[in-house]
């Protein structure tokens, strides 16, 4: 991979983001590209990004073969220089021409929402790779698949990764031989510029309630909107949940750069693909789609579909990864036994056990999966004591902490606080947060500050038709303490790993 960087001046005028540029030879090639000081720089251009960065940044990576930075202001002026007006749409814009724009080589089918994003990412996935073997990426909260070798899957650092690495990583697939990704897009990944010039081939928008506001995050739920509804605008085809709260912003935000015919709506009534639910078990669900409409029946849906994961709410998600695939012309055969097979990880995994009742592993993480996860769980067992772990995350998304003590209120019978992500916050003063907010006439609640001794308590202490909830962590292999990823079991192999000890 290479830029030349005259090339490089001229999509930065191209797109009004240079200030002005010092450059001793326009017609020199950068082979290196990063925005990590530590990282190798040998004849590579350097983007100075980042509220905190400082100049010594810069001078750690001249020591490391810098040819030319990019940045707001002048940090050193005998140095080959490109000045831009903004950094972040700068090193989208330039990470896509060193990898050769990649995008341009894949179908993309990318969502957003509030809750269900990784669970429809993974559902498409399946249902694409069973069509097109070996021909399928995926960039997901969970885990980035880039090609068919074990080396080619590893874990995910952001929901929607830095554009560098997004660049990086599409035109990896690319290599591979992937003529598809599926991936998921933050509100992040708009605030801060992280898919700046991309346009998708088919968006989904699943769903929006107040998360992810807060000093790190967004300022306000209209700002929190304003970001997850660019995906619509900035994609060809979109799907849409019709019973989404703020629908009428969102289905206008879509017809800016959509046609009618372009835009599918699905949902419980009154949408193009209307969804019913058949019948579940502990183990899946039976559902049914309809087209209502002459764009939908051509599409040629209908029918019925057997999910293998329980939960209403995931027959919606279902239903609009269902939609993407058939517009990306994969086979109804393809879809039905894709879905069937499509497993998740941390997402409404369950355990049996002899005698510890029935546990749930989900990502659940805010009041709107909350309150979908244990409403479901409470209206499927309504004899069995529903029985919860949860934390809530440090220095963001705060107002999930009021969140998750309302959906405990509402839907379950005890619960034990303990640790997620605290990060620079004291995981004590949030469980506290959280649990001056529940109403302990309804709820038996303790708080246990280490996570798995948390698990153990909640699963030594249940029976019977009990159901336990492990909830917020799903399959994530870390906990952020002080800046720090520490390694993390993850809440399964803690679960597993207790029921050996006492189940044998």
């Amino acid at each position: 991979m290479s830029l030349r960087v005259d090339k490089a001046i001229s999509l930065l005028k191209e797109h009004d983001l240079l200030v002005s540029s010092q450059i001793s030879d326009d017609k020199e090639v950068v082979t290196n590209i990063s925005y990590n000081s530590k990282e190798d720089q040998t004849d590579g251009i350097f983007f100075c990004k980042g509220n905190n960065f400082k100049a010594e940044y810069l001078q750690q990576a001249l020591t490391k073969g810098v040819k030319v930075y990019v940045a707001e202001k002048e940090y050193d002026k005998e140095v080959d220089h490109i000045i831009v007006n903004n950094i972040q749409k700068a090193l989208a814009l330039l990470s896509a021409a060193y990898f050769g724009n990649p995008e341009n080589d894949l179908f993309i089918i990318a969502f957003t929402g509030t809750k269900g994003k990784t669970t429809t990412s993974y559902f498409t996935y399946y249902m694409l790779k069973r069509a097109f073997p070996d021909q399928v990426a995926l960039f997901s909260t969970v885990d980035r698949i880039v090609g068919p070798k074990p080396e080619d899957k590893f874990k995910s650092d952001l929901t929607t990764p830095e554009s560098l690495d997004l660049f990086r990583d599409m035109h990896r697939a690319v290599q591979n031989g992937a003529k598809y990704l599926v991936m998921e897009v933050s509100s992040q990944a708009y605030k801060k510029d992280r898919v700046y010039g991309l346009t998708f081939d088919i968006g989904g928008f699943l769903n929006i309630t107040p998360d992810h506001i807060g000093e790190n995050e967004h300022p306000t739920f209209a700002d929190y909107l304003y970001c997850k509804k660019q995906l619509l605008i900035n994609s060809k085809v979109n799907i849409i949940n019709r019973q989404t709260n703020e629908f009428e912003i969102v289905h206008a935000a879509a017809k800016e750069t959509s046609s009618d015919y372009q835009i599918y709506l699905f949902g419980r009534k009154d949408a193009d693909v209307n969804i019913t639910s058949k019948e579940t078990t502990l183990s899946d669900s039976i559902f049914e789609l309809n087209a209502t409409d002459k764009k939908a029946e051509e599409l040629d849906l209908n029918g019925e579909y057997k999910l293998g994961l329980v939960g209403d709410f995931n027959e919606l998600n279902a239903a609009a990864a269902i939609i993407a695939a058939r517009i990306a012309k994969v086979d109804h055969k393809d879809i039905v036994e894709g879905l069937r097979s499509a497993r998740v990880p941390g997402r409404m995994e369950h355990i049996n056990t002899k005698n510890h009742g029935t546990i749930f592993v989900d990502y659940a993480h805010n009041y709107a999966s909350m309150k979908a996860l244990l409403g479901f769980l409470r209206e499927e067992y309504p004899k069995s004591k529903i029985k919860v772990v949860v934390g809530s995350p440090g220095n963001k998304g705060v107002s999930r902490r009021e969140g998750f003590a309302k959906a405990l209120t509402e839907s379950a019978d005890a619960a034990i606080l303990t640790t997620d992500d605290p990060a620079f916050e004291d995981p004590a003063d949030i469980c506290r947060q959280i649990d001056e907010k529940i109403d302990h006439s309804k709820v038996d609640v303790k708080t246990i500050i280490d996570r798995p001794s948390a698990i153990r308590e909640m699963i030594e202490t249940s029976s019977g038709d009990d159901i336990v909830v492990l909830a917020a962590k799903g399959d994530d292999p870390y906990q952020k303490i002080k800046g720090v990823d520490v390694p993390y079991p993850t809440d399964t192999v803690i679960a597993k790993g207790i029921l050996k000890d006492i189940e044998g």
